[in-house]
């Protein structure tokens, strides 16, 4: 099992442009904004930071806060772009900016190992930009989130990138159980992602706890998965787990498959001075 660092680039459309005492400082598009980053322990490069919103977090554990904004930002939100794929990023109440600009290498890498025919399943996929990402390669997707809000927004962003003809089928769906149902109809993969919530609820109020129901997802997940597949990707945003702990999981799960799964944490690049922000931990499984 190979141990790595995922690297996000900035990009025309995005950049982390500094970071330090605890927040980050972001450009999407034509708009900055300052949020929360409790792993961003050192000094930032710059002695004051000029941004058109902030996000503001509330003082319980839980979350919660509210956006200021400092000049006028789009309420209903802005096109970006990456690699050919339009989308909105708007800032939401969940201090995202409706897409994660760390999931940039993992598009790249997963666009790489699909093409013409091929069939992926995104679970979590929020507002499908990794689902048009891979779509772009000629790819059958299926994209399975709980929220009809994001799902709606996957197709708007579809419209957008001009691939709302693209096969891609649309669920709002609990990601658990629709797995387990794809195993029932004998169905298979090319390959799969998935982005877990630490806590969430199903449309129909079906509780998600990642400790809990993650062994049994990658079970399920692993038997959709036969000697054609291609990966199997994992990302998770919650810095309890272990990505030592994710990787072994994926080896053992997909032991039979050959290949090999890597893991280790995911990162972006600030442009101020280079240095690396810990975003999220990974482990992947590949064919090669």
């Amino acid at each position: 099992m190979n141990l790595t660092t995922l690297v996000g680039e900035p990009w025309s459309h995005y950049g982390l442009m500094d970071c330090g005492h605890g927040r980050k400082l972001e450009r999407y598009g034509p708009y900055s904004f300052i949020r929360p980053e409790p792993q961003a322990m050192w000094a930032p490069a710059l002695d004051a930071w000029d941004a058109d919103g902030e996000f503001m977090p509330g003082s319980d554990e839980e979350g919660g806060g509210r956006w200021e904004f400092a000049r006028p930002v789009p309420r209903d939100g802005w096109e970006m772009e990456w690699e050919g794929v339009r989308f909105r990023s708007q800032c939401t109440p969940f201090r995202h900016l409706a897409f994660f600009p760390d999931m940039a290498p993992q598009w790249a890498w997963m666009r790489e190992r699909l093409g013409e025919g091929a069939e992926a399943l995104n679970l979590f996929g929020y507002t499908g930009v990794g689902t048009l990402a891979m779509s772009a390669t000629g790819a059958r997707l299926v994209h399975v989130d709980a929220s009809k809000k994001s799902v709606e927004a996957g197709k708007q962003n579809a419209a957008l990138s001009g691939m709302a003809e693209r096969p891609i089928r649309w669920l709002v769906e609990d990601a658990a159980k629709f797995v387990a149902r794809e195993v029932r109809r004998g169905r298979r993969y090319d390959g799969i992602i998935l982005d877990p919530p630490k806590f969430g609820r199903g449309p129909a109020g079906e509780v998600w706890k990642l400790e809990d129901g993650l062994p049994a997802l990658i079970a399920d997940c692993r038997r959709l998965l036969d000697a054609e597949s291609r990966f199997l990707v994992l990302t998770v945003y919650a810095v309890r787990m272990s990505a030592l702990a994710m990787g072994e999981l994926l080896r053992q799960a997909t032991a039979g498959l050959g290949g090999q799964v890597e893991c280790g944490d995911m990162a972006v690049r600030e442009e101020a001075r280079g240095l690396l922000l810990p975003t999220a931990i990974f482990a992947r499984w590949s064919r090669d």
